[in-house]
């Protein structure tokens, strides 16, 4: 187990520091919640004027009700863009240096999961900052905010392994890209991330009930808005536990067939 860990650490540590020698893209990490809070608290502000769309959205302001929504989403793109990293390794020979050193197969997905949610805790942190400066108030304060990041870096987690696992099989970036590209946009706009279900046509509404995105959204949405409702909360941290250890075993299977 201990050198199991060391190799998961090793793993790690080389895409973290991938990530902080990339300035442009923690300057994007940075800008781009700003982007997207500014724009779309602006452009939906005028739904609050609407007595009907006021209380779909539970009474509060749409940028109150939209960022857990964007949170999800930089963790969704984040993670499920974690694939990138193996085609990478592989393209470049790093890969097949990894592999002939003792190193645990198993530690590679781990190593490379564990640095996308602490990249994606990283950005949901930055979108908490702005949020905060933009005038969003998070009912359940410091606390609800660890928790918060604590959900995101796991959805993360979740979606890394889905990636790596396309990734391992797929062994091409233009069909990864396109995959990923497929799959993030359907699940960001049928959930309840950006709009809620009360306004949403029936068959929508029954997609999102459904998606797994909403599972997510809801349980950050309580702690922003709504306050310490542990029924809600518990729900998402089961759903994301699961979707954790199911996504690890997926990722971890396919990597070593790929590799086999």
């Amino acid at each position: 187990m201990k050198y199991f860990l060391q190799d998961v650490y090793s793993v790690f540590w080389r895409e973290i520091k991938h990530f902080v020698d990339q300035r442009m893209r923690i300057m994007v990490s940075i800008i781009q919640p700003f982007i997207w809070l500014s724009l779309m608290g602006n452009l939906m502000s005028g739904l609050t004027n609407n007595p009907f769309a006021m209380m779909a959205l539970g009474g509060v302001k749409y940028l109150d009700f939209m960022t857990p929504g964007i949170i999800v989403m930089t963790a969704l793109f984040g993670g499920i863009f974690g694939g990138v990293s193996i085609v990478m390794d592989r393209r470049f020979g790093y890969l097949n240096k990894m592999l002939a050193s003792p190193i645990s197969r198993s530690a590679i997905p781990l190593g490379k999961m564990l640095s996308s949610a602490l990249t994606a805790g990283f950005q949901g942190l930055m979108i908490i900052i702005v949020a905060r400066l933009m005038g969003v108030n998070f009912a359940t304060g410091i606390l609800g905010i660890m928790l918060i990041l604590l959900l995101v870096m796991s959805f993360s987690l979740a979606m890394a392994g889905i990636s790596l696992a396309l990734a391992a099989r797929l062994k091409n970036m233009e069909t990864l890209f396109a995959v990923v590209n497929f799959l993030t946009m359907p699940l960001m706009f049928t959930s309840n991330a950006m709009f809620p279900t009360q306004t949403m046509p029936n068959w929508l509404a029954t997609i999102a009930k459904w998606n797994p995105l909403s599972y997510v959204v809801t349980p950050l949405r309580t702690l922003v808005i709504s306050g310490w409702n542990w029924t809600e909360i518990m729900q998402g941290f089961v759903y994301i536990i699961i979707l954790v250890f199911l996504t690890l075993y997926i990722a971890t299977t396919q990597f070593k067939k790929s590799i086999a």
